[in-house]
């Protein structure tokens, strides 16, 4: 039987018991340590065993959902919202650093971290949360590798959209050969996101002045209706409910001493890969928007806030050609890559709250199919413009979602009886908490917007 965990054991009369339940074992145990780091010798070594998980929930950064509310929000508004979309980055480097020291402190993810500390009842209501922000999650992706599908191989919206049940094969793939694989794979698609838009951004020549002007926020993104949806659609596109339970999984991937010093250790060059990864998100999520204000703003193609327009005029516009066909590629690189992660987490969620195991290719074909059935209805009866519009308002659901993993994630890296002297400082569970109130705030701000137009159509 195995033993209970380390901050689980309690001695002595009216000693405390920090967790509810015991928890039974780690999810995604295949991987569980299998990833080789150094114990000793200059840090710049060291770290190099650490680098991949960072990169891994930097995808779901850059996935197609981010496209949209990216594209919207340069060709409406211009440089504004690049202000939401630095702070949507800085919000999701500091949650991620949290769910990095909470799954190295006590060797949980989120998800069993909320099975073991709350009631039965609460539990359950939070993983049907979490399963519909990886449904919502699950929907950008299939919608996004579709599209792409449709712009490089002229594939009818609806094939495209069955097509992506064939990714539960290359994600079964790269999971029998090994966690650092998986990591390489994602790596790799990364680089040619990337790659894509420093090209994009070249040949669209922005004001760059303009640009660093706005990286201050302005009033009017919460003051204009339509510039305040966006943002929240960014908000969510950016700091995803799903990172923070795959985060606090994966950063368990690696060997490190399990100690207190190890585990320092963990935390210290866990949160450096995250950071560092998440910047080069905010350089591509940023580059989507840059472009769009570039290209379409103040333009007759200012209300483009769909892919495939996007796609027809970038083009034309810029004349050069191929700048359409590079931004499909990356698209696709974007739809592959998000899928893949998608994957593991929607089985530590599963495995997390339910203590419970499904094979991953059962697990993936139904989050899939949830996903398939919306996507193809709407791609059938409203094509283009109704798949665009359904990619956003999944985004805006994934922010609505997000309080429910924020919050007890702050909760409970705060606690020392759960953390130990891996409990977060004061200061940081401040900023944190400010930062869960905004998100409360805004998705408050929106609800009322959205039914004050029910209201009066």
């Amino acid at each position: 039987m195995r033993p209970p965990r380390e901050m689980e054991q309690t001695t002595g009369r009216g000693a405390r018991r920090p967790w509810r339940r015991t928890s039974t074992g780690p999810t995604l145990a295949e991987s569980h340590a299998t990833v080789h780091v150094s114990r000793a010798g200059p840090w710049w070594r060291r770290i190099r065993g650490y680098i991949g998980p960072g990169l891994m929930v930097a995808v779901g950064y850059m996935d197609p959902g981010n496209w949209a509310t990216d594209l919207a929000g340069g060709a409406r508004f211009g440089y504004l919202l690049i202000s939401v979309v630095l702070l949507s980055n800085l919000m999701a480097i500091l949650l991620q650093h949290l769910a990095v020291r909470m799954g190295v402190a006590t060797g949980r993810d989120l998800a069993q971290a909320c099975r073991d500390h709350y009631r039965k009842p609460v539990a359950l209501l939070l993983w049907v949360l979490a399963e519909i922000a990886i449904a919502a999650t699950d929907l950008a992706e299939v919608i996004g590798a579709a599209v792409a599908l449709n712009l490089l191989f002229g594939l009818p919206l609806v094939l495209g959209v069955m097509l992506t049940v064939a990714d539960v094969l290359l994600v079964l793939y790269l999971q029998n050969k090994g966690f650092r694989l998986l990591e390489a794979a994602v790596g790799a698609l990364i680089a040619v996101i990337a790659g894509a838009f420093a090209i994009e951004l070249f040949i669209s020549r922005p004001d760059f002045p303009a640009v660093l002007a706005n990286l201050l926020p302005r009033g009017r993104v919460v003051t204009d209706p339509g510039a305040l949806y966006i943002a929240i659609g960014i908000l969510g596109a950016t700091v995803m409910p799903h990172n923070l339970y795959l985060h606090s999984s994966i950063v368990q991937t690696r060997d490190y001493e399990r100690s207190e010093a190890g585990k320092k250790d963990a935390v210290r060059f866990g949160t450096i890969d995250s950071t560092v990864s998440l910047m080069l998100a905010f350089f591509v999520n940023g580059g989507i928007l840059v472009v769009a204000a570039a290209v379409f703003h103040g333009t007759e193609h200012q209300d483009v806030a769909d892919i495939h327009d996007a796609y027809r005029l970038l083009s034309p516009l810029l004349g050069v050609a191929g700048a359409s066909t590079l931004f499909a590629v990356a698209l696709l690189a974007s739809g592959l890559n998000s899928t893949l992660t998608g994957t593991l987490a929607g089985q530590i969620i599963m495995e997390g709250f339910l203590n419970f195991r499904l094979s991953p290719w059962l697990r993936r074909l139904v989050t899939r199919l949830v996903a398939i059935v919306p996507a193809a209805i709407v791609a059938g009866i409203y094509g283009q413009r109704g798949v665009g519009e359904l990619l956003i308002l999944s985004q805006v659901i994934l922010s609505l979602q997000l309080p429910f993993a924020v919050v007890p994630l702050v909760l409970f890296s705060a606690s020392r009886d759960k953390m130990g002297s891996l409990r977060s400082p004061l200061a940081l569970t401040v900023t944190a908490w400010v930062i869960a109130g905004i998100i409360i705030v805004l998705n408050v701000v929106l609800l009322y917007q959205v039914s004050q137009e029910w209201m009066g159509s």
